[in-house]
C-alpha cells in the first residue's frame, strides 16, 4: 500500500531542488536507446497520419481498464515525433494532471507528443511495484501509441508529479528499454531492487518547502492527514502507524549520491504569482 498524494504551491518564495542522474545500470547491461544525435526511429504508426489536437482514448491491458489524454502537434505528415507521458498524482485523475502541468499545451507548440495515462482505479493511485499489473499497463499502452502515432521511439520520455513521480521512477528501472529519459518532481525514488537494462538520464525536482512529501524525507504534515488509498476512512498517518508502514520517501538531496550524479544539486529560487494544486 502506497502513501502519497497532492502537492499544494503555496503563493510565497520557494526553493526548488534540481538533481541529474543516471539510474546505475549492472555491468552486463546495453543500452537500448540511442543518443539523440542518431537518426530517428520511425513507429509502426509512421504509416498513417493522425491529425493533431486533443484527444481522449479508451484503454485497456495488462487486467486494466483505464483511458488516456493525447495532444498531438501540428508537424509534417509521417515526422517521427518524440513523446512524453504525463503521470499524474494520488487522488487526481489525468484530466487535473494535463490541466495543471501544462505539459500537452507545450508540446503542442514545441512538437512533441503528450500521453496523460490513467486507470480506472478509486481513489486515482498507482501500483508502482515491481512486475505490478500497472506498469504493464504502461508499457502495453506506449506500444499502441507506437502503433497510431508517428513517435521517434528513441525519443520517448516520462515525467510524473509525486505518486506519478514514484511511477516514473519505476519505469525508469523496469522499462530502460523503452524510455530514453524520465523526469519526476517531488518523489524520484531510488528502489533497492532497480536494476534497469540500461542507465537512464534523470532530471529530478523537488521543492524543499513541499508538506506532502518532505524534501527531507519522509511524508508531510499535510500528507499525513490525506485520506489512506485502503479504503478504511484512515488518514495516511493513522495507516502509516497502525500498519507500521516504512517511510518511502528519501531524503531528496541525499539521492543519488555524489558517484552518480553529472553534477551538483542545484537550489532555485522560484516566485509563483498564483496559487495552484499539483498532482
Amino acid at each position: 500500500m502506497f502513501t502519497y498524494s497532492v502537492v499544494r504551491v503555496a503563493s510565497v518564495l520557494f526553493a526548488v531542488v534540481v538533481a541529474v542522474m543516471t539510474t546505475h545500470a549492472s555491468a552486463s547491461a546495453t543500452p537500448a536507446v540511442r543518443t539523440s544525435t542518431d537518426a530517428p526511429v520511425p513507429s509502426s504508426g509512421c504509416r498513417t497520419a493522425a491529425p493533431a489536437g486533443t484527444s481522449v482514448h479508451a484503454f485497456s491491458a495488462a487486467g486494466r481498464s483505464g483511458d488516456y489524454l493525447q495532444e498531438v502537434p501540428h508537424v509534417a505528415a509521417r515526422t517521427p515525433m518524440p513523446v512524453v507521458f504525463d503521470v499524474h498524482g494520488y487522488l487526481q485523475p489525468g484530466i487535473m494532471q494535463n490541466a495543471w502541468s501544462g505539459m500537452g499545451a507545450y508540446g503542442a507548440r514545441h512538437g512533441f507528443a503528450v500521453i496523460v495515462p490513467e486507470t480506472h482505479v478509486l481513489p486515482p493511485k498507482w501500483d508502482y511495484r515491481k512486475n505490478s499489473a500497472d506498469i504493464a499497463f504502461l508499457s502495453e499502452m506506449l506500444t499502441h501509441v507506437e502503433q497510431t502515432l508517428c513517435i521517434d521511439k528513441r525519443r520517448v520520455y516520462m515525467t510524473g508529479l509525486s505518486m506519478g513521480a514514484f511511477t516514473t521512477s519505476s519505469v525508469a528501472c523496469q522499462l530502460a528499454d523503452r524510455f530514453a529519459a524520465v523526469a519526476p518532481v517531488s518523489g524520484l525514488q531510488d528502489f533497492t531492487w532497480c536494476r534497469p537494462a540500461r542507465d537512464v538520464p534523470v532530471v529530478a525536482f523537488h521543492g524543499t518547502g513541499d508538506e506532502i512529501l518532505s524534501y527531507t524525507g519522509g511524508t508531510g504534515s499535510r500528507g499525513m492527514q490525506l485520506p489512506a488509498p485502503d479504503g478504511t476512512l484512515r488518514t495516511i498517518g493513522r495507516q502509516m502507524r497502525e500498519d507500521k508502514h516504512p517511510q518511502l520517501v528519501p531524503n531528496a538531496a541525499s539521492i543519488p549520491g555524489p558517484n552518480r550524479c553529472l553534477g551538483a544539486t542545484q537550489r532555485l529560487r522560484i516566485h509563483p504569482d498564483h496559487e495552484a494544486d499539483h498532482a
